[in-house]
């Protein structure tokens, strides 16, 4: 194990040897650090003119010695000391300011972001003996915006404070909170966070739809945060102050995921990660994850893994790793590729596979079209906002059992149905994977042989949630799609669904902005004008060729 973090340059060898034997130490459990360890952290700290930091675990052992500058030190990677839900991390901070400051903004906020168990700053006097020691610790149930308590300063023989039992006393007390906000089951709790530069209205309405996403892939939400700003920062993306609330927040709450509603670049989803002990994931990992869930044909499950494994290779990254493959030969011998590239290879190797297999998917599709060319069917396709009823009315125009749920994405595999009507016309009817604002690049180019099905369609029959309070968006949203696939030349037909939600006047009002039919997917008898319009396009219409 290391012994020294930080920068030793410049250190006399002895100087060195005094660190590396503060590992040997010991403080009591009840003391802060005791009156002998603090005395000899300070006269080392005053000779090298730099702080010096002691990271001591609950049994009060010394894990980590810290060398720093004369202004602040920076804290090693605490990943291998594991955080549960509503406990801290284990480990206490002490360390030296060379001057008679209280606790420093930088030391409140790696009190917060790295829900340390204390945090500590031993003052020095002019002869380098301890002065005063400032204290401080997270504080359940206090504001998020300073969600921490400092304490009085002690004198160098007051430091016996009961540290453990204060510990234990926080840790109950933020057990005790946890439970008003505990999921049930073994759902995971994530807080939602969205950023933005523009009108707050809408983003909350972004974050909504993000919120009715995250209960579609089973998670529980215990908070929305949204930060206003004139500009977004390019690298981290958040502010330390938010970054920090979050921190607490998910204390308190017992959140162990933060989903963004932007989508993150690599740098900013690292950097993010870096500084907040919390799994980061952003809207299209979320998409990504729900797809992976509903996939159920070879194809469906070929499609998301071919989205996942593209949205991921440029996020496959380790610390300090060379970037470059390893070759043989004079001046390349050497250990092989490393395990990242390795990891890289193997991804791009599957990538190309699949692209494959979805190739030969494409063809058999374009085979099965021709097929139906020839026998002259009409193909209707159902297209919509995802959760707007597309499945439920395929089901109720063909008496078939499509799964259909209130829930996004409850559909992701096409279904296809044969539909007689009135007037004998036979047609194929099939159902589609919903729409979706900002729809994942990577899931357009994976889902682009689901979507070719589109291609061939003589009518679409846009559902349209006509009780949502999004709809102009959604509307807009779907129109986007359908011209970005050069589909918006194919006749199309909007329907009005959960007609039986809105009242007259509020119907009526729709039906002259947006036109269309209103109807209730699951009521057949309100089915009859739309049976009517799609079969009068379908023999008004030429057939596909």
């Amino acid at each position: 194990m290391k012994r020294i973090f930080g920068n030793t340059v410049g250190l006399k060898p002895n100087q060195i040897r005094r660190l590396e034997n503060l590992y040997r130490r010991r403080t009591p459990p009840q003391y802060l650090i005791t009156p002998e360890l603090a005395r000899d952290v300070a006269r080392l700290s005053h000779e090298i003119r730099r702080q010096i930091g002691l990271l001591v675990n609950r049994k009060g052992q010394i894990a980590y010695v810290v060398v720093g500058d004369g202004h602040g030190l920076v804290l090693p990677d605490l990943r291998e000391y594991r955080l549960a839900a509503g406990r801290l991390r284990g480990l206490r901070c002490v360390h030296t300011h060379l001057h008679d400051e209280p606790l420093t903004q930088d030391d409140v906020t790696d009190l917060s972001l790295l829900r340390l168990d204390l945090m500590a700053a031993i003052t020095l006097s002019e002869t380098g003996l301890p002065h005063q020691i400032y204290y401080g610790h997270i504080l359940p149930g206090a504001d998020e915006k300073a969600p921490y308590q400092t304490a009085d300063p002690l004198l160098p023989h007051q430091l016996d404070i009961g540290c453990l039992e204060l510990i234990q006393a926080i840790e109950a007390e933020l057990a005790a909170g946890r439970v008003l906000h505990r999921a049930r089951g073994d759902r995971e709790l994530a807080i939602l966070v969205g950023v933005t530069t523009g009108p707050k209205q809408v983003a909350m309405a972004r974050l909504k739809e993000l919120e009715e996403l995250a209960v579609s892939c089973g998670i529980e939400v215990v908070s929305i945060e949204l930060q206003q700003r004139r500009g977004k920062k390019a690298q981290s993306f958040l502010g330390v102050g938010l970054l920090q609330a979050l921190a607490i927040s998910s204390l308190h709450r017992g959140a162990t995921l933060l989903i963004f509603d932007q989508e993150l670049t690599p740098s900013q989803s690292r950097i993010i990660a870096d500084q907040i002990d919390l799994k980061v994931i952003d809207r299209t990992q979320l998409i990504l994850d729900i797809f992976a869930q509903r996939a159920q044909s070879r194809e469906g499950k070929y499609q998301v893994e071919l989205a996942q494994l593209k949205y991921m290779l440029p996020r496959l990254v380790t610390k300090n790793t060379a970037m470059s493959r390893l070759t043989g030969g004079i001046g390349g011998r050497g250990p092989g590729e490393t395990k990242l590239e390795i990891n890289r290879r193997r991804a791009r190797e599957r990538i190309a596979r699949l692209e494959k297999d979805l190739t030969n998917v494409r063809r058999q599709r374009k085979q099965q079209r021709a097929r139906r060319d020839k026998r002259g069917v009409p193909i209707i396709s159902i297209i919509g906002y995802t959760n707007a009823g597309k499945s439920t009315l395929l089901n109720t125009l063909t008496k078939s059992s499509v799964l259909a749920e209130k829930r996004l994405f409850a559909t992701l595999d096409p279904a296809s149905r044969r539909l007689r009507f009135p007037r004998d016309t036979e047609v194929i009817i099939t159902d589609t994977v919903g729409f979706i604002r900002d729809l994942p690049k990577d899931l357009m180019v994976a889902f682009r042989a689901t979507l070719e099905e589109l291609e061939n369609a003589n009518l679409l029959v846009h559902v349209i949630d006509a009780s949502s309070p999004r709809l102009d968006q959604q509307i807009r949203s779907v129109e986007t799609i359908l011209t970005e696939l050069g589909l918006d030349l194919i006749p199309c037909i909007k329907v009005l669904n959960k007609q039986d939600l809105l009242d007259g006047n509020q119907l009526e009002i729709l039906v002259q902005k947006i036109g269309g039919v209103p109807i209730s997917a699951n009521n057949p008898r309100t089915l009859s004008p739309l049976i009517e319009a799609m079969e009068s396009k379908i023999h008004i219409e030429p057939l596909a060729s």
